[in-house]
């Protein structure tokens, strides 16, 4: 049994504020799990689980002075930037709440007897069905969107799945309160609160993954914690899907006609992405690749003026604030680095926002430069000014995965009027990236159906989405019933379909009959 405190820390000051529970050890975590399991039948009406949804979105909704004000205290991420996350969180369970309610992500499929083929078909009757016990692993960047009551907690239940949650320690009171808040819910709907759990400390973390009754996991982190994880949901007697979002460089092409047509304009877009909430977004763009020349340099003439303006910021935590202090520290010290505004410690507790440009012909191959190809978390990003065009590909076919890539063009070029070169270099970050920008910044993820927040290795360990009604479909997995009686079938997949979700019979799209008043 582990009994070593669990401490909220004020990252202003570097001081503890209280504190809020202990770390669990093993047992603590197999009573959670356990408990869990128990509970996962009563998710098994879709109603039910799309109740609870709207229900936590309105108990947060209703407590966003306290939500906030402990989140602010624990990540000093400020009130107006909270207030707007929680609002993405609540909206974010009423849009899964939606999901599950119309029954889409089920992918009913019926296949009637069919004697007169060769040879005979059985009937066969397919839909999608929860996968149990979920392990979600907090982000500390976003202590409401990415935590406790966010995307993979609400698309886990939204799939039937109950949720056992390891809190990130930046935010330990922040979890607890928005846990206790889920628990309501359930309870407020009839719901047994052990549908959501809470664990703190790594042990328990590690605990989690391996316990046998965890099915599937979902993480947001950095790359070490991440792929420790994820190789230990593969080491398991019986693996588990684990769907960990990694870290990500979110590389820029500005290509030479943009940056002659608004340098001005790429360079102070970029100032203000890149800083946005001290750096400290998953989809910050840390790697430009920008011409030579006067447009590029009227690019970097405006990302100075807007990154030297910034002022200097406070990290989630300190731990997060050395690592980044020491990692611009290294990279700036490579020869043939420059630092037009120099990142860095900006006293005890804060940092300053710089950037850095290199010579893209030094990244085109394997060297002492490769760190520069690498995430580091905080205000900074690396621009490298290519000669040729040639480069741009040279230097891309080196980048790891990630979650976006940003393409700035000229009005001619997205006109198509450039030969085909657009096209190229969008197909070529197609490759690399889940989102694929044209203009704009990846900062910013829209809670849509449409998005995709994932993307190749390291970005994610999976193809899938945390972000959008279909990282549903990350916690269930389809199973078909063949020849099985009427009476002993889901409701989805009886005959007549009064259950309204659309399903595909014989081929044909049907559209959902209505439920019974």
């Amino acid at each position: 049994m582990s009994t070593a405190p669990v401490w909220s820390v004020d990252p202003r000051t570097g001081k503890p504020r209280e504190q809020v529970a202990v770390e669990a050890g093993e047992r603590e975590v197999d009573e959670a799990v356990r408990a869990a399991w128990a509970a996962r039948g009563a998710l098994a009406d879709r109603g039910a689980r799309a109740a609870l949804l709207r229900a936590a979105a309105e108990l947060l909704d209703g407590a966003v002075e306290q939500v906030v004000s402990v989140a602010d205290a624990e990540t000093a991420l400020g009130q107006v930037r909270l207030t707007g996350e929680l609002a993405r969180t609540t909206a974010q369970l009423r849009a899964f709440a939606d999901v599950v309610d119309e029954g889409a992500f089920l992918d009913v499929r019926i296949d009637h007897a069919d004697p007169s083929r060769t040879p005979p078909w059985p009937d066969l009757r397919r839909m999608k069905v929860p996968l149990g016990v979920v392990a979600v692993y907090s982000a500390s960047n976003f202590p409401l969107a990415f935590s406790v009551p966010g995307g993979d907690t609400a698309s886990a239940l939204a799939a039937g799945c109950p949720v056992v949650v390891k809190a990130h320690p930046a935010h330990p009171a922040t979890s607890e309160l928005c846990a206790s808040l889920l628990r309501r819910a359930a309870v407020r709907v009839g719901l047994p609160q052990e549908v959501v759990a809470l664990v703190h400390g790594f042990d328990a973390g590690v605990a989690l993954v391996r316990h046998p009754l965890v099915a599937a996991a979902g993480f947001t982190g950095s790359v070490r914690g991440g792929r420790a994880l994820f190789d230990a949901a593969a080491a398991r007697p019986v693996p588990i899907p684990f769907h960990g979002e990694l870290g990500s460089l979110n590389p820029v092409v500005v290509t030479r006609e943009a940056a002659e047509e608004r340098g001005e304009e790429i360079g102070a877009g970029l100032g203000a992405s890149m800083t946005l909430g001290v750096g400290q977004f998953c989809t910050k763009p840390g790697f430009v690749l920008a011409p030579a020349g006067s447009g590029g340099d009227a690019l970097v003439k405006a990302l100075t003026e807007v990154v030297g303006d910034a002022g200097a910021g406070v990290m989630l935590d300190h731990r997060m604030r050395e690592a980044f202090v020491a990692g611009v520290a290294s990279r700036a010290a490579l020869d043939g680095v420059e630092a037009p505004v120099a990142p860095g410690s900006g006293g005890e507790h804060t940092v300053r926002p710089g950037f850095l440009t290199v010579a893209a012909s030094a990244l085109a191959e394997e060297g002492p430069y490769d760190e520069l190809l690498e995430e580091c978390f905080g205000p900074v990003t690396v621009v490298a000014r290519y000669e040729h065009p040639s480069e741009i590909g040279a230097v891309l076919s080196r980048l790891p995965g990630n979650l976006t890539a940003t393409l700035h063009l000229s009005a001619g070029e997205a006109a198509g009027s450039d030969g085909g070169g657009a096209a190229s270099l969008l197909a070529t970050l197609t490759g690399l990236a889940g989102r694929v920008l044209v203009g704009g910044w990846p900062t910013g993820v829209a809670v849509a159906p449409a998005q995709h927040h994932g993307g190749p290795y390291p970005a994610t360990t999976s193809t899938s989405t945390s972000v959008g009604a279909t990282a549903v479909e990350r916690w269930v997995r389809p199973v078909v019933y063949q020849d099985a009686p009427e009476g002993l079938l889901p409701g989805e997949l009886r005959e007549g379909g009064g259950v309204g979700v659309p399903r595909w019979v014989d081929g044909r799209c049907e559209a959902p009959t209505p439920p019974l008043p």
